[in-house]
């Protein structure tokens, strides 16, 4: 098969997604993300979806063609970073806030994330979209406030730390859930962060950031 005739499909099915409205496009990928977190992977069903938008199944073929083509659609979607635009001054605050912010939405995040589970293991093309869409905005924003602390002296470049904390921030969201069977809120993370990502790079509590727990 030539390469044109290999992209055929996928400009067959460029053409097909525009006669849908955005508005239209969402209200499938709403019910995808929300029948994920409810239920599973595995209890998403082209069928389901279907009868749950009031459309036949042979509209969701024609648009995505399979149900991982149809999740990683949404999870793209979904794609909505929480963490750009802290900008607090110095780079312990911005953790803190960092913090504040990944607790408000630990419960959606961390039931999609378990959802997702061993499919994300068996299908490469839901990893991406998982990492795209929900993960990479997130790392993205938190380097850009690393670097920044960096850049005012408060770390030095070459610290140690520096490249785990993405892994610690997004370690203890979903950690906590498998580990103690309750989802890292605002105060939970604040705490961790002042208690372990803090400490790591040499930085004190943020002044004014405490969490109430703390005093």
């Amino acid at each position: 098969m030539t390469s044109q005739a290999a992209d055929r499909p996928e400009t067959v099915g460029a053409s097909r997604r525009s006669k849908l409205t955005r508005e239209r496009e969402q209200e499938f990928f709403d019910a995808v993300l929300g029948q994920l977190r409810a239920c599973g992977y595995d209890a998403v069903t082209m069928e389901g979806i279907a009868a749950r938008t009031r459309c036949s199944k042979s509209t969701l073929y024609r648009q995505w063609r399979t149900k991982p083509r149809l999740v990683a659609a949404a999870l793209r979607s979904s794609q909505c970073p929480r963490f750009s635009g802290i900008d607090t001054g110095t780079l312990a605050g911005d953790l803190v806030e960092a913090a504040r912010a990944a607790g408000k939405v630990s419960a959606d995040d961390t039931r999609l994330l378990q959802a997702l589970g061993h499919a994300l293991v068996q299908d490469a093309e839901l990893g991406r979209a998982l990492r795209e869409a929900v993960v990479g905005p997130e790392v993205d924003a938190l380097r850009e406030i690393l670097r920044r602390g960096v850049e005012r002296g408060e770390v030095p470049a070459g610290h140690p730390a520096l490249e785990y904390v993405p892994v610690q921030m997004f370690g203890v969201l979903r950690a906590r859930a498998v580990l103690e069977g309750r989802h890292a809120d605002p105060d939970y993370l604040v705490r961790f962060v002042e208690a372990a990502v803090l400490p790591a790079l040499g930085l004190a509590p943020a002044h004014g950031h405490r969490s109430p727990s703390q005093g």
